[in-house]
């Protein structure tokens, strides 16, 4: 079985990413790569990393008009995505013209509400009840416009599930137990988060941040 555990190469610097990747290979389902290492290595250092023979997660979290994001959606066909990001909050329009201009196989998945936010973030911002009535609004949304599943918290995913059988559910700010949580604020451990439904697990500085990564992923996938 393929681990459902993705690691986030949250880095610019490519030497890095190509030997975590490299040394990971065997311990991983999969790479995620984020804004950090796209904004400085672009698509020439993604299709470097896909080298390693990972799937690749590309989570760029597109957000824009339509045409805009279906236009950027088509110039990122050559590297193959295994799973692509756009923000649920761009509306039906927007999510229907990015997973019609994705190529076949990929699956595209909306954001929700991102794990670095609870109640009072979102409210700052004028969204008002939870987070998980937000992600249940949103996830709904998503689903009315064709997208694969959603990215979403651990404590939001069992809901999601039960609203979505057939979704493909993405569960960032997963931490092993005891791990520092960081900038998080909805954190789950993997076992949990697997347990309440997820999909697939992004997990990064515990793996990327341990002496050794590889021994770190293959604690996880222990736990699994």
């Amino acid at each position: 079985m393929t681990s459902p555990v993705f690691v986030a190469i949250d880095t610019p610097d490519l030497a890095r990413a190509e030997t975590l990747s490299q040394t990971l290979a065997g311990s991983v389902g999969g790479l995620k790569l984020g804004l950090e290492f796209f904004a400085a290595n672009g698509p020439t250092g993604v299709a470097r990393l896909a080298e390693a023979g990972l799937p690749v997660f590309l989570d760029l979290k597109l957000h824009d008009i339509p045409n805009t994001v279906a236009k950027a959606v088509e110039a990122l066909r050559p590297l193959a995505p295994a799973v692509l990001t756009v923000h649920a909050a761009g509306g039906r329009a927007m999510l229907e013209a990015a997973k019609a201009a994705a190529p076949d196989g990929c699956k595209v998945v909306a954001v929700t509400v991102l794990t670095s936010l609870d109640a009072t973030d979102l409210g700052s911002i004028g969204v008002a009840g939870s987070p998980a009535d937000q992600v249940a609004r949103l996830a709904d949304l998503a689903r009315a416009s064709g997208l694969d599943g959603i990215v979403c918290s651990g404590a939001e995913v069992g809901a999601a599930r039960d609203r979505w059988p057939q979704g493909y559910f993405v569960v960032p700010g997963i931490r092993p137990p005891g791990a520092d949580v960081g900038d998080q604020k909805r954190v789950m451990t993997p076992r949990e988060a697997l347990d309440a439904g997820a999909s697939m697990l992004v997990v990064g500085r515990p793996i990327t941040a341990a002496p050794d990564p590889a021994e770190a992923a293959r604690a996880i996938a222990a736990a699994l």
